[in-house]
């Protein structure tokens, strides 16, 4: 495969100096690109255009074609494993994903097993493979999971949800049961992550969307151990460098310093967290990244450049930040606010290191 032209992000991510913050969006090819909208209406839905590997290798570099963002993100979506898994995934107009055949009962639970990615998650690796040879060593590809307690939230829920009644009630009623299913999530996970690395994926993201409406007690049980499962099982280097992971809680600001404990390269912020205390609090043990929040961008470029000015300032000149927002894109978000938040941080971040040097 080619040469990396542009290797900031794994060089923030292993805390080596850089010559500005590398920014990536999580989301970044999505419904506020109206390109991605006409992709997807040539593909008929979400879930054929994420099946197609050419389709996916185009929406995946339609940003980098806009912007001059520092990493590329595989486009997929987290709820491709259980759906390899058999539990019937669709996507219900205006209602997001769901499940045909959520786990309700004991014998289902018991019948659950991790599938094999080369197999069963054949059209993301497919993907991932013609991705690296599009881009041609321009920038790094991030492949990625949901978590497995994040996956189990709508494995039993059967669709998202406010409070997951379903799946708090087999926590507390049955978490043997619970258990079972993250035991297999974890293998899952860490096996999908592994063929993503293998195909020519550079870093990896583990999404743990939900496990901010855990207890604080339950959160190390039933998250964050299995989130470590996976990322000491993960490949750690490949073709000569290292392929780090980064570990993203929303929600996850109180435990902190347990997550960059986890054997992670990084911590995801979400826009709740200082940044200044995340730095105090984990030191230089492992890369930070965040974390604007999703909704600054809504507002007028001049405003969104302001706020990434305070996240920058936030985060300090020192090695080992990668800019991102605190979540996802929403697909209201203006394209020219995306534009002057990728400029200002370029620029800014540039003009940080150079008043610090």
């Amino acid at each position: 495969m080619s040469a990396l032209q542009n290797d900031t992000l794994l060089r923030a991510l292993a805390r080596q100096p850089t010559d500005h913050a590398p920014i990536w969006l999580m989301r970044q090819a999505g419904r506020y690109l109206p390109e991605y909208t006409a992709t997807r209406a040539r593909a008929g839905s979400f879930l054929a255009l994420a099946k197609n590997p050419a389709l996916a290798t185009e929406v995946t570099l339609q940003p980098l074609e806009r912007f001059p963002l520092d990493a590329a993100i595989l486009f997929s979506d987290i709820l491709t494993v259980p759906d390899a898994m058999g539990l019937g995934l669709y996507f219900a107009e205006g209602e997001g994903p769901r499940f045909e055949r959520p786990l309700r009962d004991e014998a289902a639970i018991a019948a659950l097993s991790a599938p094999d990615p080369s197999a069963k998650l054949r059209y993301v690796l497919d993907a991932v493979r013609e991705i690296r040879k599009a881009l041609a060593g321009r920038v790094p590809l991030i492949g990625f999971s949901g978590s497995p307690y994040t996956l189990a939230c709508y494995m039993i829920e059967g669709s998202g949800s406010d409070d997951f009644p379903a799946l708090k009630k087999l926590l507390y009623a049955r978490p043997e049961l619970l258990h079972r299913i993250l035991e297999v999530n974890a293998r899952a996970v860490t096996d999908y992550l592994n063929a993503q690395i293998e195909a020519g994926a550079q870093a990896v993201m583990i999404f743990d969307t939900w496990g901010g409406n855990l207890s604080h007690a339950a959160y190390d049980e039933f998250s964050l151990g299995y989130s470590r499962r996976v990322i000491a099982r993960l490949t750690k280097e490949r073709d000569g460098r290292r392929v780090p992971s980064i570990l993203f809680t929303k929600g996850g600001g109180q435990w902190l310093e347990a997550i960059a404990a986890s054997g992670c390269d990084a911590v995801g912020l979400d826009w709740s967290v200082d940044a200044a205390r995340a730095r105090r609090l984990v030191g230089a043990r492992v890369a930070l990244q965040g974390n604007l929040d999703p909704g600054a961008l809504f507002a007028p470029p001049e405003a969104v450049r302001k706020e990434a000015r305070r996240v920058l300032d936030a985060f300090g000149a020192a090695p080992g930040h990668v800019f991102n927002l605190g979540h996802g894109i929403s697909q209201h978000t203006p394209v020219e606010s995306v534009a002057a938040l990728v400029d200002e941080v370029l620029t800014y971040s540039r003009s940080q290191r150079t008043r610090t040097a």
